[in-house]
């Protein structure tokens, strides 16, 4: 992390997990324990029917909530999307764009980049993820695939909002797996995203972007994987649901840096 030139920012995934109720529960005994650290962003992307309780249960604290995907459209025809500004009246202040899962699902970096942009006109901010798979790194095309999906999802995106976007990188043969990448591994990719960004707008503009990891970061490998200078947070999946869990990475966060 180098929170001299830009924000660390701890990003809870919930995926299809929780209902209302359990959220507001969740809700209630993470506020009873939340670090008071200075430093951190916090934000929350909850499943959609969990949004306005999660968000009635954050008011007035510093924890952003989010959605964990949006449709680039502004309305129309499109049975059970949602649209970037029924996610900014609902409260949210973050969307997570392009995660592997939903990658997988079909959706394209030409769908990431419109996402994007409808995100940012709407005022949200994007967490757009990237990410290889075993095969790619095991065929040594890590960097070329990851500098591909960050050039093709901020395609279009205006030098005067290119820090509003943070990019999180998650190796998809470490979500949910268990493996994690170690900490070198994760910075590498990491400093080579900020590389690509330089190229595409300008060394102030990497300096300042925030770019997190999203692979089976835990309680556990926080402080190691925190503690690398290109690394500015996590997008935090199974330990984002578990209140303490999540607040020991958030502690894990709020670390000393040089």
């Amino acid at each position: 992390m180098n929170r001299k030139y830009r924000k660390t920012v701890i990003a809870g995934n919930w995926k299809m997990n929780k209902t209302p109720s359990e959220t507001k529960e969740f809700m209630t005994n993470f506020k009873a324990m939340m670090h008071t650290g200075r430093w951190c962003d916090i934000a929350l992307c909850v499943p959609a029917v969990c949004i306005p309780a999660a968000v009635r249960a954050m008011r007035e604290t510093r924890v952003g909530i989010g959605a964990e995907n949006c449709n680039a459209n502004a309305s129309g025809a499109y049975t059970g999307e949602i649209a970037t500004n029924m996610l900014v009246d609902a409260g949210c202040k973050y969307v997570i764009i392009g995660h592997s899962e939903r990658r997988a699902m079909g959706e394209t970096d030409a769908d990431v980049n419109a996402k994007v942009l409808a995100a940012l006109e709407a005022g949200l901010t994007p967490i757009m993820c990237c990410g290889e798979s075993l095969e790619q790194r095991e065929a040594d095309i890590t960097n070329e695939w990851i500098a591909m999906q960050i050039k093709l999802g901020l395609k279009g995106v205006p030098e005067d909002k290119i820090r509003k976007v943070v990019i999180a990188y998650e190796p998809i043969w470490a979500i949910g797996t268990g493996r994690t990448a170690t900490p070198e591994q994760a910075q590498e990719v990491c400093e080579g995203i900020r590389a690509v960004v330089r190229k595409l707008y300008s060394s102030k503009n990497a300096r300042a972007i925030s770019i997190l990891y999203g692979g089976s970061m835990n309680e556990k490998n926080a402080y190691e994987l925190l503690a690398k200078p290109d690394i500015d947070g996590g997008l935090i999946g199974g330990a984002s649901l578990v209140p303490e869990k999540f607040v020991q990475i958030i502690e894990a966060a709020n670390q000393p840096t040089v």
